[in-house]
């Protein structure tokens, strides 16, 4: 029993029955579904019982709360745990709701969704995401923190709780994000490991035999452990320690049994992913003491004690209330700003403050997104983002802006190392936590280190923008293992996700624009390396066109006997056809189709008016893979793109070599007609 004024004294016949209630609310959904996973809530129950019961700050009726503690239940497929407790704990989720697990259209899906249950803080399920999140939550309250808080105005105070498992510690994300979490110190982070040594295989002993808490260390973590899951008493000792601990994250190592109490099936891989069986059930019942009826069973004096949890909550958030009417007399500025922060609220003339690109000038779309950053820093202060070593090729910092570091946590700029995977869930976790707007950046073709995260801003619905340069063969030199060819169609092919690929700098203007008007799905720019002439320099025009995702950049006299449609770099060659065309007495029109998810939501006027359907003469250019253009093109249409690697050499011999040119568009036109 840990000493001094913040012990608890546990009352062990309830803290028991309440760690009991947890397990067999889980034991009973699962079986009652016929799926799922028992073993993890039935091991990990205590150490959730300890963090919620005795140092969670939450508001059940308040879930949205700004200043309150997160907690990630980063081993997701447990969701059982979480569940129960947000039961118990006063949530908007019934008795119906749990005996309704992973049931279409219930609050209790098979994994833990964050956009479907309120409490649920993040999506997990895809191993070593949350540990990410949970990083990026930190960063956020952090920065958040340093930004607002004033001497006697705590506005952002609180600690961000995970319980990750064997699986998370052995995905690679983990690793990157433990690394980038240990540099930054990120003090109020406190990571639960459930070390139950089992794995869907069997025994950890098969493939994860490395010294963890000596890896932790190396990183610049403090790590604690706790040598038996069911002592409450050490594991509120552990946090207590990691909450003093101000300048390392923690992990406490937590040495579990995965299924504790089944007879037959605890501390085996047979607990993991299944359920344990009626049989097995009412043995456990027995073992630990827990009557066998009725299931779902929730006693009285356990709902109460859990219940405790909401109404300490409910009076901290309300002294926070009256603490910002204060703030908001003694720091009215920093009020206004908070407001703006906490809406994530965009300036009224963000058009009037982004950059002019000269009519006839040429710029890399990299460098244009560098000075849209630029332009609109000052009045969008809650952006901020970085690379994964590539700043100076995404161009991604903004001139003036301090760098984040554990000495400057107000800085609002990110090095984020070579670490895409992290990076990219890290800033769904800042996007998560609410208050920011985050970007990041990195080449294009190592979207395919973190589409595993993208796909969750997807499937979480976050407005994270991704920075993606060197966007095709044009790159050059550097080769086919830097050049992307299939990444346009295959981020395109991700639900709910914003993929822009901008012809030139009030394209990217304006993508960026509807990148930040976009709060409920990603943003993914994909920028050149190469200058681009200027096609059109009046950018709000552009705005308004990119808007509509496509739109007609060089109009036919009359009525066009083709069509011409082309993404990027590309607009610029489809043009120089269509004048060559011209000049042989062909007349053609060219669309310049910037994001095909804005181009399918417009209605169907607009997009006959763009693509009109008695032209069936159509030819699509894009530095990529073909598939895909077959939509619009028709059945005479012909896609010209690269459907093999690409090659090292000068970005101008490279498009010639794989036949992105005017004439090969030019002979495309003529083969139709």
């Amino acid at each position: 029993m840990p000493n001094g004024p913040d012990a608890p004294v546990f009352d062990a016949n309830l803290a028991l029955n309440s760690i009991n209630t947890i397990r067999f609310l889980a034991v009973d959904a699962v079986q009652k579904a016929n799926s799922g996973h028992p073993g993890m809530p039935m091991g990990a129950a205590p150490m959730a019982y300890v963090t919620w019961q005795n140092h969670l700050s939450i508001d059940p009726s308040a879930p949205s709360w700004s200043n309150r503690d997160r907690f990630v239940l980063s081993a997701g497929h447990g969701s059982m745990l979480i569940y129960s407790l947000l039961h118990l704990t006063g949530f908007d989720l019934s008795i119906e709701d749990l005996k309704n697990f992973r049931q279409l259209g219930s609050k209790t899906p098979g994994h833990p969704e964050n956009f479907h249950t309120a409490g649920i803080e993040t999506t997990t399920g895809p191993l070593g995401q949350g540990f990410a999140n949970g990083v990026g939550m930190a960063i956020a309250e952090s920065h958040l923190a340093a930004t607002f808080n004033r001497p006697g105005f705590d506005v952002v105070n609180h600690f961000t709780y995970a319980i990750v498992s064997d699986g998370d510690l052995m995905e690679g994300i983990s690793h990157e994000a433990a690394s980038l979490a240990g540099h930054l110190k990120l003090g109020k982070l406190i990571y639960l490991y459930d070390d139950n040594k089992i794995s869907i295989d069997g025994s950890t002993e098969l493939s994860f035999t490395e010294d963890v808490t000596g890896r932790f260390r190396a990183y610049g973590w403090q790590v604690l452990d706790v040598k038996d899951g069911n002592d409450i008493a050490g594991i509120h000792a552990a946090i207590e320690a990691g909450k003093a601990e101000s300048g390392k994250p923690t992990i406490i190592r937590v040495r579990t049994v995965i299924g504790y109490g089944s007879p037959n099936k605890g501390g085996t891989a047979s607990s993991h992913g299944s359920p344990l069986g009626e049989a097995e059930i009412k043995l456990t019942k027995d073992a630990l003491g827990w009557p066998q009826e009725p299931t779902f069973l929730v006693p009285a004096e356990v709902k109460s004690h859990m219940g405790s949890i909401a109404t300490r909550g409910a009076e901290k958030r309300n002294a926070w209330d009256r603490m910002m009417l204060d703030y908001k007399d003694k720091h009215p500025d920093l009020a206004s700003s908070w407001n703006q922060w906490s809406l994530r609220q965009l300036p009224a003339n963000l058009v009037d403050i982004l950059p002019a690109f000269e009519a006839g000038s040429s710029v890399a779309t990299r460098a244009a997104s560098g000075k849209v950053l630029a332009a609109i820093s000052k009045d969008v202060p809650f952006l901020i983002g970085g690379s994964a070593d590539l700043t100076g090729s995404n161009l991604t910092n903004i001139p003036g802006r301090k760098d984040y570091q554990a000495s400057s946590p107000e800085g609002g700029y990110f090095f984020f190392g070579v670490r895409e995977h992290a990076m990219a869930s890290i800033c769904n976790g800042m996007e998560l936590h609410g208050g920011l707007r985050s970007y990041n950046g990195t080449f294009l073709v190592f979207s395919d280190y973190m589409r595993p995260a993208i796909r969750l801003s997807a499937l979480m619905g976050l407005g994270v923008t991704y920075v993606l340069t060197h966007d095709s063969i044009g790159l050059g030199e550097d080769g086919p293992t830097h050049q992307p060819i299939e990444h346009f169609m295959a981020l395109r092919a991700i639900p709910n996700c914003s993929f822009f690929r901008p012809a030139d700098g009030p394209e990217t203007a304006a993508a960026w624009v509807c990148a930040l008007e976009n709060t409920k799905g990603p943003s993914l720019l994909a920028l050149s390396r190469q200058n681009l002439p200027t096609m059109n320099a009046d950018v709000r025009k552009v705005v308004e066109m990119v808007k509509k995702g496509a739109y007609v950049v060089r109009k036919a006299k009359g009525k066009a006997a083709a069509l011409i449609m082309a993404t990027g770099s590309e607009v610029e060659i489809a043009v120089k056809a269509a004048e060559m065309l011209v000049a042989t007495g062909v007349e053609a029109s060219v669309v310049s189709m910037p994001c095909w998810e804005n181009f399918e939501a417009q209605d169907r006027a607009y997009r006959e008016s763009v693509l009109p359907t008695d032209v069936d003469v159509r030819v699509s250019i894009e530095a990529g893979i073909t598939f895909g253009w077959e939509r619009y093109l028709g059945p005479k249409g012909i896609s010209i793109g690269i459907n093999s690697f690409g090659a090292s050499g000068p970005a101008p011999e490279l498009f010639n070599h794989f036949g992105l040119t005017p004439e090969k568009v030019v002979a495309a036109v003529k083969s139709q007609l």
